[in-house]
């Protein structure tokens, strides 16, 4: 049997996302910009994907800027946001527990002059709305915090949180890195007060290299690409047609039977944690059930290194992740774990679990099953 437990870092591409790609790359490959009756064809791809995208979300499909993925949402939403509202303020808020493709982009802000504060937050992963309350100032110009957080699963109170947002400053912008939240929650954004949400396609069955960037009307915003001026000018560059139309359909699809999708993850990921309760070497970080994600569980092994872990359940052909796949390559522990408290010895023991409504309670218990056998093993050749 073979088990795919890292659906955080990337999904498999759906069927019918699939075959609609091939179509536009096969036989409807104009270029949608040009005049004609193939660049129409191309056209009506992207046009297609904008209204089932903006259905799942109760918005105009005018407010959605496609981009290469996740990342270029967030570079696009926080840089573009900061430099076209710079003149009504310089200050920033963010958590400490964002994607390195927020983090990043705030950093390099900060390194240009803005202002940025930094929310902490509790054991399980979630702000402070209080500390939001008191960090939002009349020269606050965006506050950006993500909805799931990819490692441990924790939901951020967005909904809350845009209410204090804007009660405090009623210009100050929202930002939301929904990319672990779309496809797994109902979202929104202008019911929830969003102005700005991040989404990537290959996490939610579509294909890698395309997302999407939810912009509210009216929303002040700077390109960081600049050419031929495509997307109203937010975006140039010619639109990735294929990667666009799958993305359409991967959402469409994510959003079909969405409750018994929602409800199966959290059954997978209750036997999953119920599976490990009477083991004394198995932590499980951060909240769980219903106030958790759905699809998430960070787990901390007492006494085994995530690396070898991860490898030896490969070798059974049982696939989870050593934490965000985006970081997971860089010696340095996770600003996450160590942002919750995680005690020391776990932070290099720690491995991810993340489910996709694919998935069955038969490969939770081959994975449980494995996953003692194990650490059984594996602890035994430690030395204490």
């Amino acid at each position: 049997m073979e088990v795919y437990f890292d659906n955080s870092a990337t999904t498999r591409c759906s069927d019918g996302a699939r075959e609609l790609m091939v179509q536009a790359l096969s036989r409807d490959y104009g270029n949608p910009s040009s005049l004609h009756g193939k660049g129409l064809e191309g056209e009506n791809y992207i046009k297609d994907a904008m209204a089932k995208i903006a259905k799942t979300m109760k918005i105009n499909g005018s407010e959605l800027i496609f981009t290469s993925g996740g990342t270029e949402s967030n570079n696009l939403a926080i840089i573009g946001a900061a430099m076209a509202n710079k003149r009504s303020g310089m200050h920033l808020i963010t958590t400490r527990v964002e994607h390195p493709a927020v983090a990043a982009p705030i950093n390099f802000l900060e390194e240009q002059g803005f202002l940025v504060t930094y929310l902490d937050v509790d054991q399980n992963g979630v702000i402070s709305l209080e500390q939001l309350r008191e960090a939002v100032t009349p020269e606050t110009i965006l506050v950006s915090i993500m909805y799931v957080n990819n490692e441990i699963g924790a939901v951020e109170p967005i909904a809350e949180a845009a209410k204090i947002i804007k009660e405090q400053n009623a210009q100050t912008l929202f930002h939301v890195d929904a990319i672990q939240a779309y496809g797994k929650y109902v979202i929104h954004p202008s019911r929830l007060g969003i102005d700005l949400m991040s989404v990537s396609g290959h996490k939610i069955h579509g294909p890698k290299g395309v997302g999407f960037l939810y912009v509210r009307e009216k929303t002040k915003l700077k390109p960081v690409i600049f050419g031929g001026g495509q997307q109203r000018n937010l975006r140039s560059g010619t639109e990735n047609v294929p990667g666009i139309a799958g993305l359409g359909q991967a959402a469409w699809e994510a959003y079909e039977e969405f409750e018994a999708k929602q409800a199966h993850l959290y059954k997978l990921k209750d036997a999953f944690i119920k599976g490990l309760a009477e083991e004394e070497w198995a932590h499980i970080n951060g909240l769980t059930g219903e106030k958790s994600a759905p699809h998430i569980v960070s787990l901390s092994v007492d006494g085994v290194r995530s690396e070898v872990l991860l490898h030896a359940l490969e070798e059974r052909h049982i696939y989870v992740s050593a934490g965000s796949a985006c970081s997971s390559n860089k010696p340095a522990a996770s600003a996450v774990l160590q942002a919750i408290g995680v005690k020391r010895e776990y932070l290099e023991s720690t491995v991810r679990i993340s489910f996709c409504a694919e998935n069955t309670l038969e490969e939770v218990e081959y994975c449980l099953e494995n996953l003692k056998e194990l650490v059984y093993m594996l602890r035994k050749y430690i030395r204490r």
